[in-house]
C-alpha cells in the first residue's frame, strides 16, 4: 500500500536510488538530508524537504512526524573523518537527544553497529521505525555469479577462493568489509580510512595489475544502514590502481547503479562476481 516513508539521506549516489525505488512504487517521499551532504539530484524526488544537522536528530524526528511518517530509510555516507573530527561540536552543536546518545551508548563504543542501533532505539523513542535500507532496491543488490561480460581468470578464482574467507572473519570483527588479494597474499585490509583509500594503498603496494578486491557484509549485518556499496566512481579508482576482478557478497552489496557499474567494468576489463555468503 502506497505510503509517505521517511528517507534520512547522507552523500551519495544511493540516496536518490532510494528514493526513486519509493516513487517507483507509489509511495510519497518525505526526505531529511544531513547539511552539507545531499545529491543535488535529490530533491526533485522529494515531496517533503528539510536539511537538518548531523548532530541533532531531535530535529528529524520532529519533521519526519510532522510529515505523519511511521517508516524511514537512513542511507547516504557520512565520512568516518567528520564523526571523528575534534572541531565537529564547534560547527554544530548537538541537540539533548545526541548528548543523551552519546554518554548512555556511544562514549566507550563507536563502531559502526553501535551507532546505528543508539541511532534507531532513539527514533523508536519518537515513533519513526528504521527500516532495512535496500527495501526498496533490490534491482541495485549483487546476485551470484559472473555479473559482467569478463570472466576471472584461474589466479583471480584462487585468490578469491582464498580472501573469501578471511574477509569474512574480519567483516565479523567488524575490521572492514573489504580487502586486497594477489596471488594468494593479502596486500591490503579496509578500516576506518574506508574502502576508497584502501584501493590507493592496493595500488601502491601492488605495482603489477590484475588484484582483486573483495567486499562483502558480516552475517547477520543490519540492513538499516551502512550496506556495502560499488560505484561507478569506485571502478575508476580501482582501474587506476591496476584491479583487475571484483568480488562482491551477493544479497549483501549493492552496485550503484547496477546497469552502470557493470558497464564501467567492462570498459575498464574488470571481471566483477557476485559470492555466495553461505
Amino acid at each position: 500500500m502506497a505510503k509517505t516513508i521517511g528517507l534520512i539521506a547522507g552523500e551519495g549516489r544511493l540516496p536518490v536510488l532510494v528514493a526513486e525505488g519509493m516513487r517507483r512504487e507509489g509511495h510519497k517521499v518525505a526526505c531529511v538530508a544531513f547539511r552539507g551532504h545531499a545529491d543535488d539530484d535529490l530533491r526533485a524526488l522529494c515531496a517533503e524537504w528539510a536539511e537538518v544537522s548531523l548532530y541533532r536528530p531531535g530535529s528529524w524526528i520532529r519533521r519526519l512526524r510532522k510529515w505523519k511518517v511511521d517508516d524511514a530509510v537512513m542511507v547516504g555516507r557520512v565520512a568516518k573523518t567528520r564523526m571523528h573530527d575534534p572541531f565537529r561540536l564547534v560547527r554544530d552543536i548537538p541537540d539533548w537527544r545526541a548528548i543523551r546518545l552519546w554518554y548512555r551508548r556511544l562514549r566507550h563504543d563507536r563502531r559502526d553497529h553501535a551507532v546505528l542501533a543508539a541511532v534507531a532505539e532513539e527514533l523508536q523513542r519518537g515513533g519513526i521505525s528504521l527500516i532495512d535500507s535496500t527495501t526498496h532496491i533490490h534491482e541495485h543488490m549483487a546476485s551470484e555469479g559472473v555479473l559482467g561480460s569478463r570472466e576471472p581468470t584461474a589466479a583471480q578464482r584462487r585468490d578469491i577462493a582464498f580472501g573469501w574467507p578471511l574477509l569474512r572473519d574480519i567483516a565479523a570483527m567488524d575490521v572492514g568489509q573489504a580487502m586486497a588479494v594477489r596471488d594468494t597474499d593479502v596486500i591490503a585490509v579496509e578500516a576506518i580510512e574506508g574502502t576508497d583509500r584502501m584501493i590507493e594503498r592496493a595500488g601502491e603496494l601492488c605495482r603489477s595489475p590484475g588484484w582483486c578486491l573483495l567486499k562483502t557484509a558480516a552475517d547477520g549485518h543490519d540492513r538499516r544502514a551502512d550496506v556495502p556499496t560499488i560505484g561507478v566512481d569506485s571502478i575508476a579508482r580501482l582501474a587506476a590502481a591496476g584491479c583487475g576482478c571484483i568480488a562482491v557478497g551477493s544479497g549483501r552489496v549493492i552496485l550503484l547503479d547496477r546497469p552502470s557499474v557493470l558497464a564501467a567494468c567492462d570498459a575498464a576489463h574488470i571481471a566483477i562476481v557476485g559470492v555466495d555468503n553461505e
